[in-house]
């Protein structure tokens, strides 16, 4: 599949994973999706490349594509094994959001980096404040927020809600890191 026509694939797949079995995660997804277009300034040309990893990073939910319960490692798998998508892609969804943290919770960490190597940090921060910058019925947010609406749907004691605590300073930090970067880039003329 050609670089530039990232998302003209993207965004069916993702919407016939979860659209109709998962419509809250399909709304969250077209949030991240929408946020990734706003600091599009700050990723040059790889833009579309995020936007496409931002629709897709949560097929790992789909019924059809879940199979070890961890949604980053399922979807990644699914996007190489089934789509033959792009690789940079398939990191990206592997890796969202600190997903390497709860993989480790899982006994999953070594599965998951062996299979899959990291995308940039840049990139990866990027996808990370686009996750945790939307709800999950995909409307603007906080990263604090976020984090706060993660561990009180799943409870403070759960796997993810301990997970995400303990993922909680590199998640503020990669909000940060993208935040700067917005700031010192410089304004086009209206």
């Amino acid at each position: 599949m050609n670089k530039a026509g990232m998302t003209e694939w993207a965004y069916p797949l993702a919407e016939s994973l979860l659209s109709d079995a998962l419509p809250r995660r399909w709304a969250h997804s077209l949030g991240v999706a929408e946020r990734a277009r706003t600091i599009a300034p700050v990723l040059g040309t790889d833009a579309d490349l995020l936007e496409a990893a931002a629709v897709l990073h949560d097929i790992g939910y789909a019924p059809d594509v879940a199979k070890t319960g961890f949604h980053p490692l399922d979807g990644a798998r699914y996007l190489r094994e089934v789509v033959s998508a792009d690789e940079r892609v398939v990191r990206l969804v592997a890796h969202h959001s600190c997903s390497w943290m709860e993989a480790d919770a899982r006994g999953l960490r070594d599965e998951l980096e062996n299979e899959f190597p990291r995308e940039n940090a840049d990139l990866n921060d990027a996808l990370c404040y686009c996750d945790m910058s939307t709800t999950p019925d995909g409307a603007p947010t906080n990263a604090v927020d976020r984090v706060n609406e993660i561990v009180g749907r799943y409870g403070v004691d759960s796997l993810i809600g301990t997970f995400i605590r303990r993922a909680e300073p590199e998640i503020l930090a990669s909000a940060a890191r993208v935040l700067g970067r917005l700031a010192s880039t410089p304004r086009q003329p209206m």
